[in-house]
């Protein structure tokens, strides 16, 4: 029980509150700056993917969409299932970015862990082996169950347009500012600059004029919420990774892994350790036998 204690308290200091004094000049030990480079990094990947880019295949998605949607009713109407549509590709095709994220963040967890529960158990051979499969079973429980986590928040954002930050609309009203100056130029130039887009194409938007205003509306819509999203998924990470991986992991589930593989079912963990190995047992036997008195005949 001193040894599982040493070992919270020295995950406490290195996962929690950021100290290194035990481990001074090895970097990788330094968890919370490495945690939030690994969250920073991930808020990248999901800003340059591909998916993200406002400028990629400009207004041909939301141009196919509605093409297909096309209906008896009154006209420039929005349908909501071609806004979940255009937004359900979008999110798949960032889906794997989220999935790799937490395989690489639950690799480094288990570097750290298993680090910090080798340096104080090195001295007893009993325990290294226990400790190693509970610690090693631990971080894989726990990655699974982050996995379903990440799956689900993913799925979330498929199903729901929703957000109440004003952050949407403020900027959706600054990209619809811009509509009239892009309709009037599109058949001018091939080319025009939106703020908060880009450069944008107009050769092949062009090809469909009776479109182009649901088509413009739709993708200033989606990118005004797609920086929403990608947020709400970091934020969502920070949050889990604090809560699921860093508490969860040092004050309830390093503890009951660590007994669970020492003790054993009925306690026949304590009996494992005090068994002898093979070598020793062998080289007992021969010292007992040779404090034997010799008996002469």
């Amino acid at each position: 029980m001193k040894i599982i204690g040493g070992v919270k308290e020295s995950l406490r200091k290195v996962l929690l509150r950021g100290e290194f004094d035990e481990f001074p000049n090895d970097k990788k030990m330094h968890c919370k700056a490495r945690l939030v480079e690994m969250l920073n990094g991930f808020s990248d990947e999901l800003k340059k993917c591909p998916a993200s880019d406002p400028t990629r295949n400009f207004l041909m998605d939301e141009i196919k969409h509605l093409e297909e949607a096309k209906e008896i009713s009154l006209p420039n109407f929005l349908p909501r299932n071609i806004f979940l549509s255009i937004l359900q590709e979008k999110v798949n095709g960032i889906s794997s970015i989220p999935k790799a994220f937490v395989k690489k963040l639950f690799g480094y967890v288990e570097e750290v862990v298993m680090t910090v529960l080798m340096s104080h158990v090195q001295h007893y051979n009993h325990l290294q082996i226990s400790a190693k499969r509970a610690g090693l079973y631990m971080i894989e429980k726990m990655k699974g169950k982050s996995m379903k986590w990440v799956k689900e928040i993913v799925e979330m954002e498929k199903l729901t347009d929703y957000t109440c930050n004003p952050e949407f609309e403020t900027n959706w009203k600054k990209f619809m500012a811009q509509k009239d100056v892009f309709l009037s130029n599109v058949n001018i130039q091939n080319s025009i600059n939106i703020e908060g887009f880009g450069t944008v194409d107009l050769v092949n938007p062009r090809k469909s004029p009776h479109l182009l205003p649901q088509a413009s509306d739709l993708r200033m819509r989606l990118v005004a919420y797609w920086s929403i999203v990608q947020r709400r998924l970091v934020y969502s990470m920070a949050l889990h990774l604090q809560l699921s991986t860093v508490h969860r992991l040092v004050n309830e589930n390093l503890e009951r892994e660590l007994v669970s593989q020492i003790m054993g079912s009925n306690e026949n963990g304590l009996m494992r350790m005090l068994e002898e190995s093979p070598s020793v047992a062998s080289k007992n036997s021969r010292s007992v036998r040779k404090s034997w008195p010799k008996l002469v005949l």
